[in-house]
């Protein structure tokens, strides 16, 4: 049971709530962006926003990183310590002439909040915050010890956050730790995941000649740039969908039988989520496999942007000079990003035509993360779930990363229990991004009551 006075506060106060998330989402705090309007004035406000409700705050900072926010509220060196981490980060909205509203002017309509960071992470983080601000507010004892870690770089794969975490141990130390930043396998249908996948980056680059040629006058002669990636790119996967780089699906953990079990009971239907996402169907990966096994339990490569030549309107018939491609994948347990790497970079090696040049770029890498299934931590968090949606929470799996969840296990000892409230519908990394109302109004429920359950129980 949530203590009267703080459902009482939280019930009395959802529009301020609500208000508090607006001047959050207000802020264009994109990581890999130097814009003054973003990141370190986001992290002072939110620090400035917890100091007033009566957490101890600080900013934790690196050169090069943008700032981190912990806050802290202590009640007894007897009682159980709960980290919630979240970050204040964002995507870019681009393509900007997609959005039906301003990304960084939140608005309601009909029943969303729509804002870029509406969902990921802000909105989710906030039902945190929230909930903490009910018991502070209105003095009413929490049972336990709460820490906040509140990254800004989660969206450009927490690089710096490996060497903050060092530096920080001791503070951050705790007994248990959640994440909401995942989402419910259906509205109605709280959800627990209990892995991700990581992830591996590069950007792969073919050079020919040293200046772009007149396709006529050098065609046939010359090879070309983009024809080249393109055979690359071709060679990437085999006609089942399967990746075809050897030694790229080295050590890959098959979901157990009972994992099966619990996919197969889902009420999940492919057409309607191709449809939903406004394509023809769902086509990716290795197609014989189910989508939620290919999603799940299966690694990617994609190709999320390429470039090369001449984009302007009409026609300029050149040989370019260069093109270049990014790719991204999506790894499972048991494979080594540095190894994937590796593979990627001898099969680039190894079909790179005569008369061009390829040079890739690692941009990234973090392992997958598996996590518990069962633990008394994880019976507080469901109950918190049962009590503010009304409903069991499964236990799956995800197909996104979160790379700090790996750094916590290999450098806090944690296992994440990731308890998103988002929905798979809420846009996130997409243009007009959204976060139910029902949603954010729950998720402060249920970190409200996820603080009692783990006063009870741990």
């Amino acid at each position: 049971m949530i203590p009267t006075a703080v459902q009482t506060y939280i019930d009395s106060h959802r529009d301020a709530a609500l208000e508090s998330l607006f001047a959050l989402l207000g802020f264009p705090s994109i990581a890999n962006v130097a814009d003054p309007d973003g990141c370190t004035p986001c992290a002072q406000w939110l620090a400035e926003y917890l100091a007033k409700a009566g957490f101890a705050t600080e900013l934790l900072e690196l050169p090069e990183a943008q700032p981190a926010v912990f806050a802290e509220h202590h009640e007894g060196d007897d009682l159980p310590t709960l980290l919630i981490y979240g970050h204040y980060d964002v995507q870019p909205a681009d393509p900007l002439e997609l959005w039906d509203s301003a990304p960084f002017e939140p608005e309601v309509r009909d029943g969303w909040i729509f804002a870029r960071g509406a969902d990921d992470d802000k909105g989710q983080l906030f039902t945190h915050v929230s909930a903490a601000c009910a018991y502070l507010k209105t003095d009413t004892p929490m049972g336990i010890n709460l820490k906040l870690f509140i990254e800004g770089e989660e969206e450009i794969g927490s690089n710096h956050m490996p060497e903050l975490l060092e530096l920080h141990k001791d503070k951050l130390a705790a007994d248990v730790l959640v994440v909401s930043d995942t989402a419910f396998f259906a509205e109605g249908q709280p959800s627990i995941t209990t892995a991700l996948r990581g992830l591996a980056a590069v950007e792969v680059t073919a050079t020919g000649p040293d200046r772009d040629l007149h396709s006529g006058s050098e065609g046939g002669m010359v090879a070309n740039p983009i024809n080249a990636l393109c055979r690359i790119i071709a060679s990437l996967h085999d006609e089942t969908g399967r990746i075809a780089i050897d030694g790229f699906n080295d050590n890959i953990l098959d979901p157990t039988d009972e994992e099966l079990a619990v996919w197969n009971s889902l009420n999940y239907d492919e057409a309607a989520h191709a449809a939903e996402l406004g394509a023809p169907a769902l086509g990716g990966g290795e197609r014989h496999l189910p989508a939620l096994v290919r999603n799940w339990a299966r690694p990617t490569l994609d190709c999320n942007g390429i470039t090369g030549g001449y984009q302007g309107p009409g026609q300029k018939t050149i040989i370019p000079s260069t093109a270049s491609v990014k790719i991204s994948c999506r790894l499972v347990p048991r494979q080594d990003p540095q190894h994937v790497l590796d593979c990627i970079v001898r099969h680039i090696e190894a079909n790179t035509p005569e008369g061009i040049t390829m040079t890739v770029e690692p941009k990234a890498g973090v392992g997958a993360v598996e996590f518990p299934v069962s633990s008394p931590a994880i019976d507080a968090v469901k109950a918190a779930m049962l009590a503010a949606f009304g409903a069991e929470a499964l236990t799956i799996r995800a197909g996104a990363s979160i790379p700090i969840t790996k750094h916590f296990q290999d450098i806090l000892g944690l296992d994440a229990i990731l308890a998103g409230v988002g929905l798979h519908e809420d846009n996130i990394h997409s243009p007009n991004e959204k976060f139910k109302l029902s949603q954010f109004y729950g998720g402060i429920e249920f970190s409200a009551r996820l603080i009692a359950e783990i006063a009870k129980g741990l």
